[in-house]
């Protein structure tokens, strides 16, 4: 089972997207636990103040390490051997995400997300209570929130029985190797003129499967031609292991508060 606690002062918003489509079925198939924090709860002032000026000055505030760093360690324990939970810093100064990393942290048995805002965390709350910082991509957000959200869905959606085809996992951009997906067709068959290619309604699965793969190959090629430089030449001639670990696109995270931290 996933298992999935999220520390952020505002903790309303995951309420719906953890109640909505499979993310909040897995969570009532008992496939996932995942609660979000406030972290205010463990404030102890009469403000609940989570943030302060800066040290040597310069624009916005900071987040403190107190509650920071006892909320973290009341969900995780205390940093280091024994601790019973991964904690993951949402920041664009972390590992760039992609499939392989979403696939690692799913396989953790439990994982703290820590969703600041402001500038940005005081480096002391990084150094004695975060394992990690992960980002989702070159940008700049206002908290961690939203990438606390596309890293749960991201892991969800790996869960064993969540989705109803389990084939959909397999078959997707970056699973199976350094390609996007090719196009799709449904019916009906002509729409406006453009017709679904022959191939896909001839029932021959093997030349299916390679005009798939051709297509997956020139897609990436056009749009995406870093990856089959990261992945080497032997791309574009082979079959994507749809079993091996995904090496998929970067994409680096966002968090805090009008700054790039």
């Amino acid at each position: 089972m996933l298992e999935v606690d999220v520390l952020t002062i505002f903790p309303e918003l995951f309420a719906a997207f953890l109640e909505t489509a499979f993310v909040g079925q897995a969570r009532r198939a008992g496939r996932a636990r995942i609660a979000a924090h406030d972290l205010r709860g463990w404030a102890t002032d009469r403000h609940r103040s989570v943030d302060d000026s800066p040290y040597g000055g310069g624009p916005g505030m900071v987040m403190t390490p107190e509650p920071l760093v006892p909320a973290i360690e009341a969900l995780a324990g205390p940093k280091g051997v024994g601790r019973r939970a991964r904690v993951v810093h949402l920041s664009p100064q972390g590992r760039r995400l992609d499939q392989a990393g979403l696939a690692r942290l799913a396989g953790e048995p439990a994982l703290v997300l820590v969703c600041s805002r402001y500038e940005g965390v005081d480096q002391r709350v990084i150094d004695l209570a975060v394992d990690e910082e992960v980002s989702i991509g070159d940008y700049v957000l206002s908290g961690g929130e939203l990438p606390a959200m596309v890293l749960i869905e991201g892991m969800v959606r790996l869960l064993p029985g969540v989705l109803g085809n389990p084939e959909s996992i397999e078959t997707e951009s970056f699973r199976g190797g350094a390609l996007l997906e090719g196009p799709h067709y449904t019916r009906p068959p002509i729409y406006r003129g453009l017709e679904v290619p022959e191939v896909l309604r001839s029932g021959d699965h093997a030349a299916i499967e390679a005009w798939r793969r051709q297509q997956a190959q020139d897609r990436t090629r056009v749009r995406r031609p870093d990856l089959l430089e990261g992945a080497g030449s032997s791309v574009s001639d082979r079959r994507p292991d749809r079993s091996s670990p995904p090496s998929g696109a970067d994409a680096r995270a966002a968090d805090p508060d009008d700054s790039g931290e």
